[in-house]
């Protein structure tokens, strides 16, 4: 026999959490069922892991940020401890290491029947808070690599001390890629970078943080639709940028002037044998021309609002690759270590209702499907840029529980 309740939200983390938030101020019924336990996301990140938007940022409905540092960044455990006491302060109704296995419809009892490890659970309403980025990303080409390298993903990812001895590739330049790699760095171990097309922002910029001039630009107020970049800026790789030790910059040419061994994408492997790009020097000038768009729109906002910030004071790094190096030997450079900082990608084939569209993601607005009564909360860019993060989800699933209320679903 099945379990039935009003409401059940798939996924306990910021984004489930907040739901369950709502959902208790209007007094619905409701149960969050997790794979894990609350706080998992988090503390399953590498050791040195931190947030890269200031604490000030995170804004859980009825819980933000009240610690000692606003503008500094919180460290993996702190973020842990934050989940943690956010979800006892109201005391969700929680399912623990339940996985959920498939999602339809009842026609006849016009509900959702969910397949779960812990049996079958039937609602008249679901709210999906699995994210966007659910399954690590592995290159094609991973299996031509040699077996005696080791093969990871940032993921799975946790300190220098527990790889191999030897030099570490990273592939990826995105956000956990480069940080991966500042670890490294900082440990003494000689590190190769393939660098992609990610951007890269500076920590700070004329006085303050760039993440407050973003906010106050209205950065995190634009619909995704309204974006120049439209819809398809959700499946775009997120700049570089660190939070580590107060917040840093994290600038390729300086990681290179540090000894950091930069090469193009990586194109194929063979063996030890690894082909790249020969793009190099046009892709750093790409990142670099991107980053001087966003402080030049900053700079107009200043003007134009007569704002009192001190003038740019930018350091730049004059690196430039001597030359393209097209293939590499891994045993000749001692490479022992691959580290896959590629992203991670989605799936929802386990939702078998008819509201995806060619890429098998989710057909809404807002969050708000197609199919009366199913909802998503905390994908990436699933309103505004804020959506997915701490500062943002607490109001997408405001707006979430407001439409389930007061719909007759």
């Amino acid at each position: 026999m099945s379990q039935h309740t009003d409401t059940i939200i798939v996924g306990g983390g910021q984004a489930g959490l907040s739901v369950s938030w709502h959902l208790k101020q209007a007094s619905r019924e409701h149960l969050i069922l997790d794979r894990g336990k609350i706080g998992d996301t988090w503390r399953n990140r590498w050791d040195s892991f931190c947030l890269v938007t200031p604490n000030h940022n995170c804004q859980l409905p009825g819980y933000p940020y009240h610690g000692n540092d606003p503008d500094g960044f919180m460290l993996r455990d702190e973020i842990v401890t934050y989940v943690e006491d956010f979800a006892q302060s109201f005391g969700p109704p929680v399912q623990s290491g339940v996985e959920v296995y498939k999602v339809c419809r009842n026609e006849l009892q016009d509900s959702f029947i969910l397949d779960t490890s812990a049996g079958i659970y039937e609602a008249d309403n679901i709210v999906i808070c699995t994210g966007t980025h659910q399954h690590p990303n592995i290159p094609e080409w991973s299996d031509g690599l040699s077996p005696n390298i080791l093969q990871i993903h940032t993921r799975d990812y946790r300190n220098p001390q527990e790889l191999p001895d030897g030099a570490v590739m990273v592939v990826g330049s995105g956000q956990s890629g480069c940080q991966a790699v500042e670890d490294l760095l900082n440990a003494g171990r000689e590190t190769h970078l393939c660098v992609g097309r990610a951007g890269r922002l500076p920590r700070r910029y004329r006085g303050r943080d760039i993440i407050d001039w973003l906010v106050d630009m209205g950065k995190y107020e634009v619909p995704v639709d309204d974006n120049p970049e439209g819809p398809s800026i959700r499946f775009q790789t997120h700049e570089h940028l660190s939070g580590r030790d107060g917040g840093r910059t994290i600038d390729l040419r300086r990681l290179a002037i540090e000894g950091v061994q930069l090469h193009g994408r990586l194109l194929e492997i063979e063996g030890s044998q690894a082909r790249f790009s020969v793009d190099l020097a046009e892709t750093l000038d790409a990142i670099d021309k991107e980053c001087a768009e966003v402080l030049e729109n900053i700079d107009v906002y200043i003007r134009n609002n007569t704002v009192n910030a001190p003038q740019p004071d930018i350091e730049q790094f004059d690196w430039q690759p001597s030359s393209s190096v097209e293939s590499l030997d891994f045993e000749e450079a001692g490479i022992e270590t691959m580290i896959y900082g590629t992203g991670f990608h989605y799936d929802f084939s386990w939702i078998d209702l008819p509201i995806f569209d060619d890429r098998g993601y989710p057909r809404y607005n807002r969050g708000v499907t197609e199919f009366p009564g199913l909802y998503f909360v905390g994908l990436h860019w699933q309103h505004t840029a804020g959506s997915g993060l701490f500062y943002q989800v607490g109001r997408d699933a405001k707006f979430v529980v407001d439409h389930l209320c007061n719909s007759e679903g």
